[in-house]
């Protein structure tokens, strides 16, 4: 972790000030501990703040220590990326309103952000809503695609469900902290995300409760993180009609699956193919309105390691650990630029080795 991890940790913690003060605070003072250490007449120069959120920024800070936050979180296990770091997911950073830090368990390294669905839907969806997603999300089956969700009842469920049962990775955005997941009812498939499959992310406090209205707002993260997006089932006035607008706003591709016409919970659905969004009834029609050719990883057999040199397993261990850049595996490793390239093409060749976004090298 970094130098300014324990101040975007402690903005992270305050519940009184949202991502969009705490973003035009760094702007400002070009320092995320210069804004943390700012006083109220440094505050009054900072445009478009009110006198109420400076008052409550320097009042609930007061609370925080920033030092014993990040020791906290890091004594939990539970990892913590903020706009600083390079780890932040890129697509977040172009959306309204980002947030200022995710708390993280998982490994989002190993998830293809290039090839990201998020999928979205009633919490109390019918059965052959349900049935009709499980199908399609099974023709991406063994493939790099990558599903977002929220981890909610319903359509979310069988969307991170089907994700690890065809071997894709997921991602699940929650509006609490970790220590209030919500629903109960899917701590089961909380932990086989984290162990293996992908990664669960928060913007709150471990022990910030998951409020009404903490959903909507968490949606923006859920398609924020997405290429594309698939409205499974939805009602006209329902949290998956928010990210449908939201992902609209976004400029993302939004995607339709189409459900019995009696059914409330498909009103919404119909709606926004009327307005242009695209009709899936299959795996292949996302891929062909994303553009997509998806990679198939059918044979991720383990890696015979005694093949390798010790240098060669040097690189493999710190890749395991996390995806690093090029230059960032030079940094750590000591290697020269010729020596560090023929290690990774043979990695690569063995299938030992994988380059993400055509930038990060992620050990299999």
């Amino acid at each position: 972790m970094g130098i300014n991890d324990k101040y975007w940790c402690a903005f992270s913690r305050l519940t009184k000030v949202s991502s969009t003060f705490v973003s035009r605070l760094f702007n400002y003072f070009g320092s995320i501990e210069l804004a943390w250490h700012a006083q109220l007449y440094d505050l009054r120069a900072v445009e478009h703040i009110t006198e109420r959120q400076i008052n409550d920024f320097l009042e609930e800070k007061q609370t925080v220590n920033p030092e014993q936050s990040i020791e906290y979180i890091k004594e939990r296990g539970i990892d913590f990326i903020h706009p600083e770091d390079e780890r932040y997911p890129y697509l977040l950073r172009f959306i309204d309103n980002p947030p200022t830090g995710l708390f993280m368990l998982g490994n989002i390294s190993e998830c293809n952000l290039e090839k990201t669905l998020a999928v979205v839907g009633s919490r109390r969806a019918s059965e052959n809503a349900k049935s009709n997603l499980a199908k399609i999300l099974s023709d991406f089956k063994n493939t790099d695609v990558c599903i977002v969700s929220g981890l909610a009842e319903g359509i979310d469920t069988v969307a991170h469900k089907s994700a690890i049962n065809n071997n894709l990775k997921t991602i699940a955005v929650i509006g609490g902290g970790f220590d209030r997941l919500y629903p109960k009812s899917n701590v089961k498939l909380f932990n086989d995300i984290i162990n293996g499959n992908g990664a669960v992310l928060t913007e709150y406090w471990v022990d910030v409760d998951a409020i009404s209205w903490h959903f909507p707002v968490r949606n923006r993260i859920v398609s924020g993180l997405s290429k594309g997006v698939l409205v499974a089932e939805a009602a006209l006035k329902s949290g998956a009609m928010i990210t449908a607008n939201l992902a609209l706003e976004q400029g993302k591709e939004l995607m339709c699956m189409p459900g019995l016409i009696s059914n409330p919970n498909t009103q919404g659905i119909y709606k926004l193919i009327k307005n242009g969004a695209s009709l899936v009834t299959c795996g292949q029609d996302v891929m062909d309105t994303m553009n997509w050719i998806v990679i198939e990883e059918k044979n991720k057999a383990k890696i015979n390691t005694e093949i390798y040199n010790e240098d060669e397993l040097a690189v493999l261990d710190i890749l395991k650990k996390d995806s690093l850049s090029f230059d960032e595996i030079i940094i750590k490793t000591g290697f020269d630029v010729d020596t560090l390239m023929i290690i990774l093409t043979k990695l690569e060749l063995d299938g030992a080795v994988i380059q993400r976004s055509g930038e990060k090298y992620t050990a299999k």
